[in-house]
């Protein structure tokens, strides 16, 4: 049985990933309608990715015992300056989504509860891979932001990596 105290983290942590989920296909929306359909492909993959680490932490809480209760979500934002400014908010929102993992770790580690630590464990690394990720399109975009070719390039790409997922 897990404590109330952890249910009710865990429960914040599914609406925080299940807002990740709308966050970025959200942005796919934008990018769709500013005809940059890779990254488009690339953010509803990314949403696709976050409801599932939602449905993770959902079906953990369920085999502990807990109950999963999703509170209300928040509508994410519809438009962005630029594609640069869309990754930039990505990646900060992929540094907040670290920090709250770090944080129910933290707590897991406090109450004892060894089997959430491990579960999170994977959640950590994880979260190292998207951040480096999203880090690493942000400065191509940077590089990218005076060459309109650059980003037709950088579409493509992400177009051809989610084509071969």
């Amino acid at each position: 049985m897990i404590s109330k105290k952890l249910e009710k983290a865990i429960n914040e942590q599914i609406a925080k990933e299940i807002y990740s989920s709308n966050l970025y296909l959200s942005m796919a929306g934008y990018f769709h309608s500013i005809s940059l359909a890779g990254m488009a492909n690339w953010m509803r993959t990314q949403s696709t990715e976050e409801l599932q680490h939602a449905y993770k932490l959902f079906d953990f809480l369920l085999d502990r015992g807990g109950l999963p209760v999703i509170g209300q979500i928040d509508s994410p934002p519809n438009h962005w300056k630029s594609p640069l400014d869309g990754f930039q908010v990505a990646l900060e929102h992929e540094q907040i989504i670290s920090k709250s993992i770090n944080d129910l770790a933290r707590l897991a580690r406090k109450e004892d509860d060894l089997s959430l630590e491990v579960l999170l464990h994977w959640f950590i690394t994880e979260q190292v891979e998207e951040e480096a990720t999203v880090s690493e399109l942000v400065d191509r975009l940077k590089l990218a932001s005076d060459s309109p070719g650059g980003l037709f390039i950088l579409d493509n790409e992400l177009r051809n990596k989610t084509a071969a997922k």
